[in-house]
């Protein structure tokens, strides 16, 4: 759902006018995407809409999937929760690599006598090629 009475905070905005001008686009056709919550421009103190360069990003990813891909709202919506849900994912798993990358090369003489000592060694990680060709495929 879209966030409302998000104000400027320093950054350069565009005016409706100016959007629609530069995308060939009603500007009702943007009061609709924020309607629709797939756009939300912060507001000055007079209450404009003024769109950001990332609101800009995020029109432009809009009308390619509407205009070039034939996507209706409801498909837009859900590819566009599906792209946030995904760079969180991606930042989680960078986050989690680096741990894992800290405490691999952070490890005490102690513990690497108790990989030494296990009842299962466990040695250096090494990389397997994938084959990337189907089994199947003579």
């Amino acid at each position: 759902m879209a966030k409302r009475g998000r104000k400027t905070r320093g950054k350069a905005g565009y005016m409706i006018s100016a959007v629609a001008e530069m995308y060939n686009l009603h500007p009702q056709t943007l009061r609709l995407y924020e309607r629709e919550g797939l756009l939300t421009p912060s507001r000055s103190e007079g209450n404009t809409r003024l769109y950001t360069e990332d609101d800009l990003e995020r029109l432009e990813i809009i009308l390619k999937l509407t205009r070039d891909l034939g996507v209706n709202l409801a498909g837009v919506e859900i590819i566009l929760n599906m792209r946030a849900r995904m760079a969180e994912m991606e930042r989680e798993m960078k986050a989690f690599m680096e741990y894992v990358h800290r405490e691999f090369m952070n490890s005490s003489p102690e513990s690497e006598a108790r990989i030494q000592n296990a009842l299962v060694r466990v040695g250096p990680p090494t990389l397997i090629p994938v084959n990337r060709r189907s089994p199947h495929v003579s």
